[in-house]
């Protein structure tokens, strides 16, 4: 593990700092959405409109997702212990996939009344109170929405974007509502089922796309590929390193991430040399990046021997003509023992096997007196 001394304080302090924002956004939803639930709650009541009152349901619904995002947070900020040893951050997407679920209930609800209200319809009574409220809701949800979805990013939050999301939809839902009210006011005619079964149908879809999303978390996604590029290029700074490679990134919640590499470098260096190189990349990119570097990995590359260069380069050639072979590295050649070995990356468009062994066949027609170990990596990064 990386610098274990230092590291895991300022994580702590960076989980803190996030769990605080998280906290305080949460609790401003919570006060706005029961504050807007309770009038529009009454509104629909007195002017007998399933639009409104569905739209107060939602906002208590969105009140009790903020309150599972505040339980979420500090869950997943518990400390480590021996049968979690890498903390409880993932805690945390079980508080968004519990969000998106609400979400998507609200939306089906919505559904099921909107209908409900179209095969059974009531006349609205709205009055210039009630359109008054209904149209500053619009512009809390909306403003919820653009602090939630800021705060979210700002945090690296799941569950905050998600109830950005659904206030942004909700500000569409209430300006829907609005404008079925004026509809009505001026002309008698009443289309507020209609229109709440169209918005239901939105807020089923953003439900649904949340919770694909937090899944994905869950069971584990490809990294960010910004966040490789920028551990790659700290790495690559140092000029020993020749390549970065094997890259893989263990997520256990938002802000927790650990990995694991292989660093090229030249055949001649000491394993005092190795050593302290590899102390030294660590902390460059936990302080640059925040991931901690969990262990190291060394492939070395001949200085000494120009036939092994040129072995290499054709290597390359005749496997990277392919366009399922992404990559070759860690090549090695030992020119007097005939021994070569290297790694490639394949893609997902052929199978494992059947590349290897398309590569296997064509290095050993080249080299056929070469005792050859070719390794096949999947890409991972």
């Amino acid at each position: 593990m990386a610098n274990q001394e230092h590291m895991p304080e300022e994580l702590d302090q960076a989980v803190k700092s996030r769990d605080q924002i998280i906290i305080r956004t949460s609790i401003i939803g919570i006060a706005a959405n029961i504050f807007l639930a309770a009038f529009k709650a009454v509104i629909g009541l007195l002017s007998h409109s399933i639009a409104v009152t569905l739209d107060a349901v939602n906002n208590l619904s969105d009140a009790l997702s903020s309150l599972i995002t505040i339980i979420g947070a500090g869950l997943a900020n518990r400390k480590p212990d021996k049968k979690h040893p890498l903390g409880h951050g993932r805690t945390e997407y079980l508080s968004a996939i519990t969000v998106s679920a609400i979400v998507l209930y609200a939306g089906i609800n919505s559904a099921v009344e909107s209908v409900r209200k179209i095969m059974s319809p009531e006349t609205p009574d709205y009055s210039n109170i009630s359109l008054i409220i209904i149209a500053a809701a619009v512009i809390v949800k909306i403003i919820l929405g653009r602090y939630f979805t800021l705060k979210g990013k700002e945090a690296g939050s799941g569950a905050l974007e998600a109830s950005g999301a659904d206030a942004s939809f909700d500000a569409i839902l209430s300006l829907s509502v609005l404008a079925c009210a004026v509809l009505f006011r001026m002309t008698g005619i009443s289309l507020e089922a209609f229109v709440g079964a169209v918005i239901s149908v939105f807020i089923i879809k953003s439900g649904i796309e949340m919770m694909l999303e937090t899944l994905d978390d869950i069971i584990g996604k490809r990294a960010d590929p910004d966040k490789v590029r920028e551990i790659k290029r700290l790495i690559k700074e140092e000029p020993e390193v020749r390549g970065v490679y094997d890259l893989f990134i263990n997520n256990y919640g938002p802000g927790r991430d650990y990995a694991s590499l292989h660093i090229e470098v030249p055949d001649v260096m000491t394993v005092e040399e190795v050593d302290t190189i590899t102390r030294r990349v660590q902390q460059k990119v936990y302080k640059g990046t925040g991931v901690i570097i969990t262990g190291v990995g060394v492939y070395s590359y001949n200085t000494k021997d120009q036939e092994a260069a040129k072995i290499r380069n054709t290597v390359m050639e005749t496997v990277l003509q392919h366009e399922w072979a992404l990559q070759v590295h860690a090549f090695n050649a030992d020119t007097k023992k005939k021994k070569m070995r290297f790694d490639v990356v394949l893609s997902f468009d052929i199978d494992p096997r059947q590349g290897y062994e398309v590569i296997m066949k064509e290095i050993r027609r080249l080299y056929p007196d070469y005792a050859i170990t070719i390794t096949s990596d999947i890409d991972i990064a």
